[in-house]
């Protein structure tokens, strides 16, 4: 017979890593992402909002509110 291994009642899958505050971040992030490809899809070919507006919120998506919610971590009060 094989043996179990580590019999740790504590097991990995009990205390993940995300909170539910990362996966609000990370919803909110996707919803942005969402809406920078609406505002460059139905901008006319050449506008202010399909070359301006819509880049600049897609990389506040990719690059600020995704990344936010990958690494958010609460603080420990514990000093």
């Amino acid at each position: 017979m094989m043996k179990e291994g580590n019999n740790d009642p504590k097991h990995w899958l009990s205390e993940l890593p995300f909170t539910s505050i990362n996966y609000i971040l990370f919803l909110a992030g996707l919803l942005v992402i969402i809406l920078g490809y609406v505002l460059m899809g139905t901008g006319e070919l050449n506008s202010v909002q399909a070359l301006s507006v819509s880049p600049v919120v897609l990389l506040i998506g990719y690059l600020v509110i995704i990344p936010l919610a990958i690494l958010y971590r609460k603080k420990d009060k514990a000093a």
